[in-house]
């Protein structure tokens, strides 16, 4: 029988290689965020086209959808911490490869759509690592689980904070292609701290329910409330990509200011480092499933004042509440789609999640870039804001039905 961490935000800190864990993901999630801004303000200085910007970011999101379920069975196979540490050596020299290809004049449109697909390829068994990492770490209480995933969220999201600051910054300054140098480098510095202070945790043999390589979806189609949650994270997250692609068209064509859309998104970061931390507190309180629900349908609002014409800081303060309330979606529902899997289809659980959520990723920037052109930004944002609540509004009925069944329930 193992020894399962207490449920406080002190105890999983302390839980062995917890902190190497967040300070790899906080130097990568730093370059990563300022390439979140550097690379579509790259393809809107060298193109001048929203489409190809909004292109570019789909085809590096399309391999998440394509190759997320069969991830999950390379993950199971050789562990969470190595998939990680091979995402990151790899992704280094692909983003490395777009500036200095620039620079040699030899980038053409089609390379770099191949080039940002292939960094695409490691990002849905990196992403679904992020996750099944934490139980390997501070162990498989739900509520334990939730805390540490809301402090690496917190750890990830402060970076944004810096991130496209730093960028919009570093774009004025000197160019968005010497972003893009600081992003591999902070792959390498994250390869190292993984590879180094992270412990090992060998892998399981799996069991006959974990065989097969859609394993995860079948467990995902038997589960109603896991079922909901993925069809709402589908259209949800679809939606979230045309809001991100709007903010950067917006800083462009209104603001013509690279520092601009380094606020915007800097304002994520702000009310998300917030939230993580009311995240650490409120998950060992309140009933996970119920607290997401909520958190799930405010974070939707805030998105519905994007599409007034307002002053700068009226759309920073609508950018923060909304993304405080997105560490409380995340932390609790990671916490119970991770503790309501055996651990046996845990990692195929966890990449069919993350598949079916960015499924719709590269479709909703495909449709942004469109519709940008056509429209402009406020009208997207409208569209936005009433497209998530619809897509939300299913699985917080679902939620609180099941949670009212729970308490309802007579005991055994």
């Amino acid at each position: 029988m193992s020894v399962q961490p207490k449920v406080g935000a002190l105890s999983v800190v302390n839980a062995p290689g917890l902190r190497s864990l967040l300070a790899a993901q906080v130097v990568s999630a730093v370059g990563s965020q300022m390439t979140f801004l550097a690379l579509p303000w790259f393809v809107l200085v060298t193109t001048g086209s929203p489409t190809k910007m909004s292109l570019v970011l789909a085809v590096e999101l399309a391999p998440v959808a394509i190759l997320g379920i069969p991830s999950g069975a390379l993950i199971a196979r050789y562990g969470a911490r190595r998939t990680m540490i091979v995402s990151d050596l790899a992704r280094a020299p692909l983003i490395a490869s777009i500036p200095v290809l620039h620079e040699l004049d030899a980038l053409s449109f089609p390379l770099l759509l191949v080039l940002v697909a292939l960094v695409g390829v490691f990002m849905a068994p990196y992403f679904a690592s992020q996750a099944l990492i934490l139980p390997e770490l501070v162990g498989d209480d739900e509520r334990v689980v939730a805390q540490a995933t809301a402090l690496v969220e917190g750890a990830r999201r402060a970076t944004s904070l810096v991130g496209p600051a730093a960028a919009g910054l570093l774009i004025a300054t000197f160019s968005a292609p010497v972003v893009l140098y600081v992003d591999a480098l902070t792959f390498v510095v994250s390869f190292a701290l993984l590879a180094l202070l992270v412990p090992h945790r060998p892998s399981l043999p799996q069991a006959a329910e974990g065989k097969g390589l859609l394993a995860g979806i079948r467990f995902l189609l038997r589960d109603r409330m896991l079922r909901v949650l993925c069809v709402t994270s589908l259209f949800a997250n679809g939606f979230g990509q045309m809001l991100a692609a709007g903010l950067t068209v917006l800083a462009y064509e209104e603001y013509e200011s690279s520092r601009i859309a380094g606020v915007f998104f800097a304002a994520f970061g702000a009310g998300a480092v917030l939230g993580s931390v009311a995240a650490v507190h409120l998950v060992g309180r309140y009933e996970p499933l119920r607290l997401g629900a909520t958190a799930f349908v405010a974070l939707t609002l805030p998105v519905f004042v994007l599409a007034i014409e307002l002053p700068v800081p009226a759309v920073v303060a609508a950018l923060a509440l909304s993304s405080f309330f997105g560490p409380l979606v995340n932390a609790p529902l990671i916490g119970v789609i991770t503790m309501r899997t055996p651990e046996a289809v845990r990692a195929k659980v966890m990449t069919g999640v993350i598949t079916l959520a960015v499924l719709a990723g590269p479709a909703g920037m495909l449709v942004a870039g469109p519709l940008l052109e056509r429209w402009g930004a406020r009208p997207v944002f409208l569209l936005v804001a009433v497209g998530q609540l619809l897509a939300v509004i299913p699985f917080a009925t679902v939620a609180f039905r099941s949670h009212e069944r729970s308490v309802t329930a007579p005991a055994a």
